[in-house]
Parts: C-alpha cells; structure tokens; sequence
C-alpha cells in the first residue's frame, strides 16, 4: 500500500544572487527582474509554484532586492491611473502580480552559497516539505515538473530532485547525480551527488535543474554543512548525506525532465528564452516570426 506523507503547501525561491554575469543591466537592478518578453523572470516562477498549489510563497532576498517585494505588492497610483485611461488590459496585468500568491520575504545577510539561503528560510517553513525554485531556470507551464515532483514526494517521502540528461562535456556546469532506476521512467532513486564534477569523473550525465521537493531534515544537515566549493555552503553536499542515510530524512529521489526549460542563468540563453517565449505568445509570435525568419534569412545571404 502507498504510503501518505504530508501535503506540501510552501515553495522557497532563493533570489540573493548579485546577478553579475549580466553587469552593468544588474548593477541596480535585480537580475530577477530582468524581463523576459514582458514580465520579469521570477514571476514566471511564482506562477509555476502557484499553479502546483504552492501560493504561500518566502522569497530570499539580499541588498539592493527591494523591487522584487515592490513587483509583488499593489501599486494604487499606476491603478488608478490605469482605471482613469479605462485601460482594463494593462491594469489586469499589473494587478496580476500582486494576486499571485501569499507572499513573504526574507532577507539573507551573507552571500554564502544556496544552502545557507534555504536554511534561511527554516523559520517559516518548519517541519514540512517544501519546494524549492531557482529562477533561473524558467519551466514552460505546460510541462508541469513541478507537480510531478510533489506526486512523487507524497509517494515515497524524502526529497526529490529535478535532472536533465545533459552531454557529458556539460556536465562539469552543473552538480551531478549517482542513480539506480526504479519501476517508473522518469523516475530514479538518487544514491549520491556530486558539485560540478570533471566530466571524467561524474557518476552520470544527469544534471540537477533548479527544483527541488526537500524534506526538513534539510536544515538540521545545512547547520553542519561547511562551505564546500566556491567557499559556500552547498545544497548539493547537503542533500548528498540524505542520500547516504535514509534514515536521516528519507530517500532522494530525481525525476528526469525532457520538457520545455529556458535557462536564464546566462546571457546567450536568456535571449534565447526570450526569443523562444515571444514565438510563442498568441499576440505577438506570428508577426514576430515573420520578422525573425526574414532577420535570419538576410543575415544568411550576407555571410
């Protein structure tokens, strides 16, 4: 018989980064609120927690993050100027944002790795499982990642771990799981993790993307945790020792993703989600991709 294991109803998005692989854009502006066609990157990502039932949402923040809280709060003078115009569109999208989701904020004093931004968040989440979002990993909305790993938490506990079949001379980008398969496809059982391997020494070539179903055990483990590479506090190593010991918080699992992700995380990709996004928005995609066959074509015959 399937085990029940507590509904999870809390997501934690870690936005403390200095974005600075998108300087000067970044230098005050927080990169999470660069815009991706025409809304910024992190509300895509509320929206994803949201529609997998998550709307009480903690934000990690740092310095210089205040248009983040600003973005997801009510802003009465652009209402009512909107209302006065009669311009009902603009105004439902600017309210949008603020009827998201409960939201709550935190604000993480040191820059010391993405484990030290989740235990940051052990106040508010407590003793329940909870999701975890990385913005810079925008998951198309139609191929619900998330969901399915909160399926899979209810099912076996633990946490769970959302991977990517990469090519093996990529895997050095990103942490890398050690799995065993189990009786579903896109299900493995996680038996240990690696920080950003050497590609001849990774376990795989499946790379962890930014989501993560974590049981709360997580913190207990982050408060011993040392600074591991980059002299930060690694969620990786952390989940490495759930991984080691069940009994410590349950199994790890990874769900392996084949859908539609646009990485934001650099500045090639991110135009290329934008572009991706924009092709295929019903109010703009065919006139730009009218525009965008012809720009290619020109640029062919020139070279």
């Amino acid at each position: 018989m399937t085990q029940s294991h507590p509904r999870i109803s809390k997501a934690v998005i870690p936005a403390a980064g200095l974005g600075t692989r998108f300087l000067p854009a970044t230098k005050a502006t927080p990169k999470e609120m660069l815009p991706v066609v025409d809304k910024p990157a992190i509300q895509y990502v509320v929206e994803e927690a949201v529609s997998a039932g998550l709307e009480d949402v903690l934000m990690v923040t740092g310095r210089n993050k205040r248009p983040l809280e600003d973005h997801f709060d009510r802003n009465y003078e652009l209402e009512s100027a909107l209302n006065k115009k009669g311009d009902a569109d603009r105004l439902a999208r600017v309210q949008e944002s603020s009827d998201l989701a409960t939201m709550h904020y935190v604000r993480q004093g040191d820059p010391r790795g993405l484990g030290h931004a989740v235990l940051c968040a052990a106040p508010h989440v407590g003793h329940e499982p909870f999701a975890v979002l990385l913005g810079d990993d925008l998951i198309d909305p139609r191929d619900p990642l998330l969901q399915r790993m909160i399926d899979v938490q209810e099912q076996h506990g633990g946490s769970v771990i959302a991977l990517m079949e990469v090519a093996p001379e990529q895997i050095h980008l990103y942490g890398c799981a050690a799995v065993e398969a189990t009786g579903e496809s896109d299900v493995v059982k996680i038996t240990g993790l690696v920080e950003k391997p050497d590609p001849a020494d990774a376990p795989s070539n499946y790379a962890i993307i930014g989501r993560y179903v974590l049981d709360p055990h997580i913190f207990g483990i982050l408060r011993k945790t040392e600074p591991g590479r980059g002299g930060e506090i690694q969620l990786t190593d952390a989940l490495q020792q759930l991984a080691e010991d069940e009994k410590v918080g349950g199994p790890v699992h990874g769900v392996v993703f084949k859908g539609r992700r646009y990485d934001t995380g650099d500045r090639a990709d991110y135009l290329r989600a934008i572009v991706r996004l924009a092709c295929e928005r019903e109010d703009l995609g065919p006139d730009f991709r009218t525009w965008l066959r012809s720009f290619v074509a020109e640029e062919m015959q020139e070279r």
